[in-house]
């Protein structure tokens, strides 16, 4: 058995937060039925070049272990139909603008009223109270908005984002985690409850030591490039042919490194004692180390400090990522078969559970190919189906 066998998620989310977040849940043996709008579904099918059978990589990667069925929900059959899913399940979950759900007449308080027992999740970019409730809430404008991109990039550049798409993904598995809060709670309680999640509150809450240093001291972090504010030597550092990080954390480490690299004298260094006197002697500490790294290659450097114990690692390219036997022989690269798109491969759960593991059994849907199952589970018969078809509910 899987952790969530049994429980029923009815997914009005789309793009990317609330897919990544029910996605989690259906790895976990959750039956998760993703409702879409006829003809377009979620827009992220759209985002492309490139495409693999004519499904776009992107929706791919975040929508396995889900059913789709598409539903028209301005059409009162629409409504009517998402009613009767409701009544059999225990969580749903929406990213719509706050109120937007509401005026279609499934607001939370309209829900929870029908289904006292359901578990309602909401992920919105800015909330829903204050000033900038009603605004859009899209990655790249939370990422800014909640201070990310400022301590993101070289000291002399422009602010940058991060390479992914980090407040959907922390938001989602924010939500995540506060849906499985919720059930658990449900278990004492008998009802379910409103879970809310912010990009917004998601993201600043991820600043941790960047906005404890402004707590401490009334100044601003800025952009650093990649050195660590607190922490010195850890960085990236150019060796003869490529880049490498190196992450001295303490003492301990310090001393090991000095010893890997024959240099007793920086050892000896009073300057270089302390995790505090490395980052004070920085500007005089740093080019020393660029210096000793340039003079080696990534081979030597990963050998020679990986048998000291000392924390280093490749910058690996995506394509080296995916192919990482450290990954692919632990199967965290699955490969699921497609009906259109052929083998699709995915990164795999990262949650390991020893008794009731994750499955990964089905790829991501094609639009609406689990509607004529999920109605029937609801009720439907065939002669309805064919009816609520022609009338273009479904």
């Amino acid at each position: 058995m899987s952790p969530l066998d049994g429980i029923r998620v009815v997914d009005l989310s789309r793009v990317v937060a609330g897919p990544f977040c029910t996605m989690t849940l259906a790895d976990m043996g959750a039956d998760v039925v993703k409702l879409e709008e006829p003809g377009s579904g979620d827009e992220s099918r759209a985002f492309g070049p490139p495409f693999l059978g004519g499904e776009s990589p992107y929706f791919l990667s975040i929508n396995r272990n889900k059913r789709s069925c598409t539903i028209n929900l301005k059409h009162e059959q629409g409504k009517a139909i998402l009613r009767r899913l409701l009544d059999g399940a225990d969580v749903l979950v929406e990213n719509f603008r706050p109120g937007a759900l509401a005026r279609l007449g499934f607001g939370y308080e309209a829900v929870a009223a029908e289904h006292p027992r359901l578990v309602y999740c909401s992920i919105s970019g800015f909330g829903d109270s204050g000033p900038d409730a009603t605004r859009p809430g899209y990655d790249l404008i939370v990422q800014g908005e909640a201070g990310l991109m400022d301590v993101t990039g070289e000291a002399d550049g422009p602010p940058t984002r991060v390479g992914t798409s980090i407040a959907d993904l922390a938001s989602g598995l924010m939500a995540a985690q506060g849906i499985l809060l919720a059930l658990y709670a449900r278990r004492t309680t008998g009802r379910g409850q409103h879970v809310r999640v912010a990009m917004l509150d998601a993201v600043a809450s991820l600043l941790t030591y960047n906005a404890g240093i402004y707590f401490a001291s009334g100044e601003s972090p800025t952009r650093r490039g990649n050195d660590h504010p607190s922490v010195a030597p850890y960085q990236t550092l150019r060796a003869k042919d490529g880049w490498i990080n190196l992450g001295i954390a303490n003492d301990s480490l310090w001393l090991r490194y000095c010893d890997a690299v024959e240099r007793p004298d920086l050892r000896n260094d009073p300057r270089f004692a302390t995790a505090p006197a490395r980052v004070e002697h920085r500007q005089t500490l740093i080019p020393i180390i660029e210096a000793l790294t340039a003079a080696r290659t990534v081979q030597v450097w990963m050998d020679l400090l990986g048998a000291a114990g000392v924390p280093c690692g490749r910058i690996r390219n995506v394509a080296e990522v995916c192919t990482n036997p450290q990954l692919v022989e632990r199967g965290k690269v699955v490969e699921r078969p497609h009906p259109t798109a052929g083998a699709v491969r995915m990164i795999g759960q990262p949650i390991e559970l020893g008794d009731t593991p994750a499955r990964i059994d089905t790829a991501p849907p094609l639009l609406g190919e689990h509607t004529d199952a999920v109605l029937r589970e609801a009720g439907y018969s065939n002669a309805e189906i064919e009816a609520l078809r022609a009338d273009g509910v479904v």
